[in-house]
């Protein structure tokens, strides 16, 4: 099974408290642009990546994920802690 980054920069979203459109203020984006980078529909930039992780206090998570860590395991540590 094959995770896309979406799926994990939603997991980090969800950890941290924020909603789709509480997000998408916080990145400058639209809440259908942040609906469409959980669903892979759209690739984020690096910055906007690095944002991403700022703002959800996950750069670790996306650290792991560009060194090819497992996405599986890697959500499965941002919904258990």
């Amino acid at each position: 099974m094959d995770i896309k980054f979406g799926a994990i920069m939603k997991a980090c979203r969800e950890r941290a408290g924020f909603t789709q459109e509480q997000m998408a203020d916080k990145l400058h984006r639209t809440q259908a642009c942040v609906s469409k980078f959980e669903k892979d529909h759209k690739i984020p930039d690096m910055s906007t990546m690095m944002r991403w992780a700022e703002v959800t206090g996950a750069r670790e998570v996306v650290v792991a994920f560009l060194y090819g860590m497992d996405g599986i395991s890697m959500i499965q540590r941002l919904i258990g802690g």
